[in-house]
């Protein structure tokens, strides 16, 4: 019985032992795996670190190139009212020195025609002569002038387009004008270097400066008021009168035919006939062609005195 008893507690002691040492094993192999589970974790900000990176450059270097089109196309508020036109006589006076280009636009409401064409977005380029311009013509021009001269002569100073200093060697001459044709108002222009050359057959004279410009309106500054020749043209000369014939006179002509002619009727009655045809030329009553009555009397007294 003793050594039942000492072999059953022999192989429980041996079953304990084994199970400890299964145990003790086991646990250093589950360690590791236990361990490849939590470093998985730690691997995950990898993957962000190299696909995130990649998107945002090109969301930032997009944006702005985006921004400048759509602001003005899109995101533009509408224009409540059309801007007010460029005001020209404003600008002249603000330049000093074209008074008396200023008191003409109005006094022939040639301004208001600038306004409107301004208002309408045309281009127009105006030759503004300064007061010593006008100072310069001889004394009575202006006043000497009708109303519609005035107006062309304004108008003959506004070219209906814009034309910068560069472009004016594009032009070809005669220049139109808003005056009433090229014809009666010719205007030539040319350039040499950058002086721009002006010519209306009665002046010449060249631009001295630039007033204003922008992409709608230029005004430029001229020494010399532009004549035209429809209106300032000389005129020609009416031919002198031929000198009127000396008329005869009559007193004259009745004291040669009175006594000589009497006396030599007598003694010569062919100078009677002669004389007698002479005043028939000068009364008028024929061309020295005496009728037979007359001719019979003549040549009777001449018979008689033969006798």
């Amino acid at each position: 019985m003793m050594k039942h008893g000492l072999i059953i507690s022999l192989s429980f002691l041996l079953l304990f032992l084994n199970y400890s040492t299964t145990t003790s094993a086991q646990s250093p192999a589950q360690a590791p795996s236990h361990n490849l589970v939590q470093t998985v974790p730690a691997q995950a900000p990898s993957k962000p670190a190299v696909q995130p990176p990649v998107q945002p450059p090109t969301q930032s270097l997009i944006t702005p190139v985006q921004a400048p089109s759509e602001v003005p196309l899109v995101q533009a508020p509408p224009r409540k009212a059309k801007p007010e036109p460029t005001n020209v006589t404003k600008i002249l006076d603000k330049a000093g020195g074209f008074s008396v280009f200023i008191r003409i636009l109005r006094s022939t409401q040639v301004i208001n025609q600038i306004e409107n064409q301004l208002n309408v977005s045309n281009s127009l380029t105006i030759f503004a002569p300064t007061n010593g311009a006008f100072s310069g013509l001889k004394a009575g021009t202006l006043n000497s002038l009708s109303t519609e001269q005035k107006v062309q002569l304004v108008q003959y100073h506004i070219l209906p387009s814009f034309v910068s200093l560069s472009n004016f060697q594009t032009l070809s001459n005669p220049v139109r004008t808003q005056a009433s044709n090229t014809d009666e108002y010719p205007l030539n222009i040319t350039t040499q270097g950058n002086w721009v050359n002006i010519s209306t057959g009665l002046v010449n004279t060249s631009i001295s400066g630039t007033v204003y410009a922008d992409s709608q309106l230029a005004i430029y500054k001229v020494d010399r008021v532009l004549l035209p020749l429809g209106i300032f043209a000389p005129k020609p000369k009416a031919p002198a009168p031929a000198p009127a014939a000396a008329k005869p006179n009559k007193g004259a002509l009745d004291s040669s035919s009175s006594s000589p002619s009497d006396s030599s009727t007598l003694d010569n009655p062919g100078a009677t006939l002669s004389n007698a045809s002479g005043a028939r030329n000068l009364t008028g009553f024929g061309f020295g062609l005496v009728s037979s009555v007359e001719l019979a009397l003549v040549l009777a007294v001449y018979f008689v005195w033969s006798v």
